[in-house]
């Protein structure tokens, strides 16, 4: 068996695959084809949630992404030990369907994707990025030392203090931790809490600037298979952002509408920013 050729990287939501694994989970079933469009939650980065649709007109209830050991023992989503990508094990998507829907090994399939709900996650994904890389700008004062910088120079406060991230259909959430750490690389956390409010501000208006410019995106990939790494990039007036991202995205910020953004602030250590489209 070899690795699973993933199509949703060019926003594919249908196609066909042979079943090379049937496996039982539980009560349900997970189903491995050697291709598919459906794209799988990461368990080491579960930010997206997996696609829904249909396996041969029978709802996939979950996708998730399966590594099969020398042995061909397959582990499934957080019962994964190896690290992402690891050579000795053979990466997979793993779709769920009920037990009395499996089909056979060696059966073709026809693979369709919910194509409005992928549509929804795929908005809520870019504009995570979008405005992760906007705050970067609006609060690149704010930093006293130098840190790492993301794609156009600005200090990347989203990679240095982001701890989580999960998506919705049309809507992202982003935790910031804002500890002592941030704060001994030299960022000024009081200073950004008292401005919650005017940073959204300056945020939303950020966005809609590379909205109104028709900045595009695309996906670039180093290999067909589900564990081949692949970049979000996006070309704004100001440059190029180029991320590591395994997730599905509009194909420009057109896309998107209108894009708002609101920073709640949970305690004295936290903020986290709400993503919404439309």
């Amino acid at each position: 068996m070899s690795a699973t050729v993933v199509d949703f990287p060019a926003g594919v939501v249908s196609g066909s695959g042979t079943v090379e694994r049937v496996e039982t989970l539980g009560e349900a079933v997970g189903i491995v084809t050697d291709r598919t469009p459906f794209h799988p939650v990461d368990p080491s980065w579960p930010d997206q949630p997996a696609d829904t649709g249909t396996l041969n007109g029978v709802p996939v209830l979950d996708c998730l992404v399966g590594a099969i050991d020398a042995d061909g023992v397959l582990s499934v989503g957080d019962a994964i030990t190896p690290r992402r990508g690891d050579p000795d094990h053979t990466w997979v998507v793993v779709h769920v369907v009920a037990a009395a829907d499996a089909p056979e090994v060696g059966q073709p399939v026809d693979l369709q994707v919910d194509a409005e709900r992928r549509a929804a996650l795929s908005r809520a994904h870019t504009a995570c990025h979008v405005s992760a890389l906007a705050l970067n700008a609006v609060v690149k004062d704010l930093w006293r030392k130098d840190v790492a910088r993301d794609g156009i120079g600005n200090p990347d406060f989203d990679k240095i203090a982001l701890t989580e991230s999960r998506m919705v259909p049309d809507q992202a959430r982003d935790t910031y931790r804002l500890g002592k750490s941030l704060r001994k690389k030299g960022f000024d956390t009081a200073s950004f809490r008292e401005s919650l409010d005017a940073v959204a501000t300056q945020v939303d208006a950020q966005i809609q600037a590379w909205i109104d410019a028709d900045a595009s995106v695309e996906i670039q990939t180093e290999g067909p298979h589900l564990t081949d790494m692949r970049y979000w990039c996006c070309h704004v007036p100001e440059g190029e952002y180029r991320i590591a991202c395994g997730g599905t995205h509009v194909t420009a910020l057109r896309e998107l509408g209108a894009v708002t953004v609101r920073y709640e602030a949970p305690d004295d250590a936290t903020v986290v920013a709400v993503t919404s489209v439309g």
